[in-house]
């Protein structure tokens, strides 16, 4: 039986909740990972009768929840704060702006994000969790150990009872692994896993896209994590094979912009190898959806979100039950 597939309304959000379902469908989606931005899913409304009218939307469209996103709240968790956090936070999260106020409205959001999971049925929140360190992610000057070791404590000591509560309310929380959090690559990833002793709710939203301009074997990362991986995003991105004018760390220069070593593709468009990822999620039996965060700088998003479900519905192939020369013996 085939994955679900599933769309990430994130970059949608300009569009209200019932276009955008109505969109997915014709699309040929299977159902939403709903971003808690735009109208699509507003926490501070969300109570039984908001969520009701969203599963009443959904349902006209023949469509399912998954997951919601908080990736936005998510990223001031653990974050130095500064004015680019004002416009990504609601604005009662963002407060006086002062930074540990700020932080501590956004652990309460996700706590609240996981209890409106619950409501919609679905078992899975993804997002961020920031990271005060990320700026020490080139060591110059030369940062010393014990710097690294307290951003991975300041991560644990936020996230542990932001997590404690998502144990309770049965909801996981699944980080997407990118830069500028606290987990970016495997070995990063490894360390936040052993920071958070391993706890139960915590594990991964899967997104090759942010690995392979890394030169992160992104393949690799599935088996390491098997049993972590708690929601897949489907999305490419493309990297040049020759030297470019703005190398991996994008030299200040907007997605799109001619001369970028990398920028995300839409899906069949880059580089990643999604055939090496499927046969990697049937060999640690992954069940979950696969979402399309659809994004590409250089094409229309309509025809790239049809493109993209139709790509995904071929690549998704079944493992198999049989070894196939198991036909050859007596």
């Amino acid at each position: 039986m085939s994955r679900p597939v599933t769309l990430f309304t994130g970059q949608w959000a300009d569009l209200p909740f019932e276009t955008l379902c109505q969109k997915a469908k014709s699309f040929g989606y299977d159902g939403l990972e709903i971003a808690c931005w735009g109208d699509h899913m507003e926490i501070d409304k969300a109570d039984e009768a908001y969520c009701r009218k969203k599963k009443d939307i959904l349902a006209k469209y023949g469509l399912k929840v998954f997951a919601l996103g908080n990736h936005l709240v998510g990223q001031a968790v653990c974050d130095n704060i500064d004015e680019r956090h004002k416009s990504i936070v609601p604005a009662y999260v963002w407060g006086d702006g002062k930074p540990e106020g700020v932080r501590q409205r956004a652990a309460q959001e996700i706590i609240r994000t996981a209890e409106v999971a619950k409501r919609m049925g679905a078992t899975v929140v993804t997002g961020f969790t920031g990271s005060s360190i990320w700026h020490l992610n080139y060591s110059f000057p030369s940062v010393p150990p014990q710097m690294i070791d307290k951003g991975y404590a300041d991560f644990a000591a936020r996230w542990t009872p932001i997590l404690d509560k998502f144990h309770e309310l049965g909801i996981n929380f699944a980080l997407e692994v990118h830069p500028t959090e606290i987990a970016f690559d495997i070995a990063s990833a490894r360390r936040a896993l052993k920071e958070i002793k391993n706890h139960s709710n915590f594990g991964f939203n899967y997104d090759p896209s942010h690995f392979g301009y890394q030169g992160v074997d992104y393949v690799k990362y599935i088996y390491e994590f098997a049993e972590k991986i708690y929601h897949v995003h489907m999305k490419d991105v493309g990297w040049s094979n020759v030297p470019a004018e703005a190398g991996v760390f994008g030299g200040h220069t907007e997605f799109g912009t001619r001369g970028r070593y990398w920028d995300f593709r839409s899906l069949g468009h880059g580089n990643i190898n999604f055939e090496e990822i499927i046969r990697a999620l049937n060999r640690i039996n992954y069940k979950g959806p696969l979402s399309v965060e659809w994004e590409d700088s250089g094409m229309d998003r309509e025809f790239g979100a049809k493109e993209a479900c139709e790509f995904v519905r071929k690549v998704d192939f079944p493992a198999s039950n049989i070894a196939f020369d198991a036909a050859f013996q007596k």
